[in-house]
């Protein structure tokens, strides 16, 4: 079995290039103009022999700089977080810093794990996309004292910039969709609220748009989601206790609208037809289901760009106060929601 060649060493170079460890760091740090151009092109060329490269993160500690960005998500499965992801990597790269994901999978031994991880990798700062975590590692995250930006949650009691969607304007776009085309009875579907704003405030948007309309019959339940045999009784039960009006569901998340779907195919219950459909988050399939749902897009890559940045800011030193960035949704009309003919 071959064993790799170790890997050269900044003392390798300098013995290569006949010279001292001080020039060959300057070279490295772009100070050639201390060094003669006989020895710069010995340093050179001793490199290209030696095929040596650099440890970033020896130099950046050095330094005081890791450029290292830490990522905390809490389901990586979730399609959201995966284009949340995809615009912090772009930001990341446009910036010049360094990534490093946490999938914590909803496990707080995993969530604890990772937050050690990251200190011991001295990240200089963190993103969290933190919908579902535990409350014990959120108050850890507090205490860590890192520049942080939170992604589509706020921590009560806790000053820190969030970026994420505009949750009441987007909830109310969604059901005033629903009530202009016709439906007569409501179900606002979530996972449990527990203490997850954006949960909550899409809810009590829901209410908010629905209350001056008292012949609307409007409901909400939570299920898990990963309980189908309970999702299908909530469905069930809701088409059955309004016979005589149009009903739809609204589903608070990508995630959620792929199980909604999922359980109205085992009732043959057909979106646009028996019954209407209204999902959080744009998805790949969703204009290719059936006639199409409906979905109220959130614009998660400009999310994930903007919430890379603002902790940038705040690693730069900037002292604005606490800010909330919050983007609108647009949506996406299909045949799930189609108006009475």
């Amino acid at each position: 079995m071959k064993t790799r060649p170790p890997r050269a060493t900044i003392s390798d170079v300098a013995r290569t290039a006949k010279t001292g460890k001080t020039s060959v760091s300057r070279y490295l740090n772009g100070e050639v103009n201390l060094l003669s151009p006989d020895l710069k092109a010995r340093i050179e060329q001793a490199i290209a022999e030696l095929n040596y490269r650099p440890s970033q993160m020896a130099r950046g500690l050095k330094r005081g700089r890791t450029r290292l960005i830490g990522l905390i998500i809490a389901d990586i499965t979730n399609p959201y977080s995966v284009d949340v992801l995809s615009g912090i990597e772009a930001a990341c790269r446009a910036q010049g810093f360094t990534l490093l994901m946490c999938n914590t999978n909803n496990e707080v031994d995993l969530e604890q794990h990772y937050l050690q991880l990251l200190s011991s990798y001295q990240v200089e700062g963190i993103v969290v996309n933190a919908v579902g975590m535990h409350e014990e590692v959120l108050n850890r995250l507090q205490q860590s004292m890192l520049p942080m930006v939170l992604i589509d949650r706020k921590i009560p009691d806790f000053a820190c910039d969030m970026v994420g969607l505009n949750n009441v304007e987007a909830s109310t776009v969604a059901t005033q969709h629903l009530l202009d085309n016709g439906y007569q009875a409501l179900l606002f579907l979530s996972e449990p609220l527990g203490s997850v704003n954006t949960r909550r405030e899409r809810l009590r948007a829901f209410y908010d748009t629905v209350k001056n309309a008292p012949e609307i019959a409007a409901e909400n339940a939570e299920v898990a989601l990963h309980q189908p045999d309970a999702l299908e009784k909530q469905l069930r039960e809701f088409h059955q206790r309004h016979p005589d009006k149009r009903c739809a569901v609204i589903a608070a998340n990508g995630a959620l609208t792929l199980q909604v779907a999922r359980a109205l195919q085992r009732l043959a219950l057909r979106w646009g037809e028996a019954i209407g459909l209204l999902g959080f988050d744009e998805l790949e399939w969703a204009a290719l289901a059936g006639v199409g749902i409906t979905t109220l897009k959130q614009p998660t890559w400009q999310i994930g760009y903007a919430a890379l940045e603002q902790v940038i800011a705040r690693i730069e030193g900037s002292e604005q106060s606490v800010s909330e960035q919050l983007f609108s949704g647009e949506l996406i009309v299909r045949g799930s929601s189609q108006p009475l003919r």
